[in-house]
């Protein structure tokens, strides 16, 4: 089978997704890329599409996407990030998705473009903001393990929320929500404390998943 191609960034180093698959890895989706691949070849030929860009450039259109989920060559999957929201809109067009987000956009429990958008390093695919859905991931496990309660949980994606999604980082949400809710000061800082050495990405998770649903495949 041939290579697979995955358009990856920021949510899983090339590094880790290299360990899990062998593939044609590429820099996050932009526009006129799907394009070009769909007139590029009549081979076989798997696409994964985890993230896109979105401040850096144009992303590729739910239309660009239409024309490569729709050539009879080519098994577009969508996970994630960009990938997982376009694949909710073409699922019916032929594109798959797979994983938690996508779930969470098809089931409409999240609906917003800026829960899956994050800013990077552009060529080194570095995380300059979190993404809100890691970020609220990350506040329901803390809420799980008894670190905040489901309160300041709400507090926490109030405030969170509130702020441009290029600017989203741990530090910045967790001294406002202090800041609006000194009552529960302590319990915030309990929760400071457990990002330090417990962060977790739903994203990176997806993308995984992603990339385990094209090793099966070659295998």
């Amino acid at each position: 089978m041939k290579e697979p191609i995955v358009y990856l960034g920021p949510t899983l180093s090339r590094e880790e997704a290299s360990k899990i698959l062998d593939a044609d890895y590429r820099d996050p989706a932009k526009k006129g890329d799907f394009l070009r691949l769909a007139h590029a070849s009549d081979e076989k030929t798997y696409v994964g599409f985890i993230d896109g860009v979105f401040l850096h450039d144009y992303p590729p259109s739910p239309i660009e996407v239409y024309h490569l989920a729709t050539r009879k060559n080519i098994e577009l999957v969508g996970a994630s990030s960009l990938g997982a929201l376009r694949a909710v809109e073409l699922e019916k067009f032929g594109m798959k998705g797979i994983g938690k987000i996508f779930q969470l956009y098809k089931n409409g429990i999240i609906n917003a473009d800026d829960e899956v958008a994050v800013t990077f390093v552009r060529g080194k695919n570095i995380l300059q903001s979190e993404a809100m859905i890691d970020i609220r991931f990350n506040l329901f496990l803390a809420y799980k393990k008894g670190i905040i309660s489901r309160q300041t949980k709400k507090r926490f994606v109030k405030v969170a929320k509130n702020i441009y999604f290029p600017f989203r980082n741990y530090d910045d949400i967790i001294t406002l929500t202090q800041k609006s809710f000194p009552s529960v000061y302590d319990e915030i800082e309990n929760f400071r404390n457990y990002i330090l050495k417990n962060r977790d990405s739903l994203k990176a998770r997806d993308a995984i998943k992603l990339l385990k649903f094209f090793k099966n495949i070659s295998e």
